[in-house]
């Protein structure tokens, strides 16, 4: 039996951790490829994840940890172009881990990603949630998803990221990314490196 491929998880909050978790497991699982996933930061903000992920490369570089196959960084968009918070997340990393690299950049947040399949998620939750356009409102797709939450009858206990394991089994994950481009785009490059590192 080969090897899992090792890889490393940075978030900036708990949302995005409970939803990216499945996720790279359900996508490694498409690939049937194995994932050792090492889950690094999950709470904070930004700009602490940011500061994590420079301290843990610090480390990885003066062998303190080992080096990962690969590196999932995700950070809310806000607003910005995916290229754009993509390019940041690239400043922010040393070259040893440039080609590690996948950036998880929901835009303009991470809940937007858990409402980018109503059909999936009618059939999880019990409401169709009318997603819209691209709103850059703060807590607009917060308040979306703890919504269709209760419209469907259920106390939004964690604002509707207690449904992040359900709704990713379910998710249409080509549909999904059609609804939202910056989830296609972590998608593709997760899946794309994947298989490059399996393959070595």
């Amino acid at each position: 039996m080969t090897d899992p491929v090792i890889v490393d998880l940075f978030v900036e909050d708990r949302a995005h951790e409970e939803f990216l978790k499945p996720l790279l497991h359900r996508i490694a699982s498409d690939e049937a490829v194995r994932i050792e996933l090492r889950a690094r930061s999950g709470r904070g903000g930004h700009a602490r994840a940011i500061r994590e992920y420079e301290l843990y490369q610090r480390l990885v570089e003066t062998g303190g940890e080992r080096l990962p196959d690969l590196v999932v960084v995700g950070v809310d968009g806000n607003c910005t172009s995916f290229a754009r918070k993509r390019k940041e997340l690239r400043d922010a990393t040393k070259q040893f881990l440039l080609n590690r690299l996948v950036a998880a950049c929901p835009d303009p947040h991470v809940e937007r990603w858990y409402l980018a399949d109503p059909d999936s998620f009618q059939l999880i939750v019990g409401h169709r949630p009318r997603v819209g356009r691209v709103k850059c409102v703060r807590d607009h797709y917060k308040r979306l998803l703890a919504d269709a939450v209760r419209l469907a009858g259920h106390p939004p206990t964690l604002g509707g990221i207690e449904f992040a394991a359900e709704l990713v089994a379910a998710m249409d994950i080509y549909r999904a990314g059609r609804h939202d481009r910056s989830l296609r785009a972590f998608v593709d490059d997760f899946r794309q490196k994947l298989r490059l590192v399996s393959a070595e």
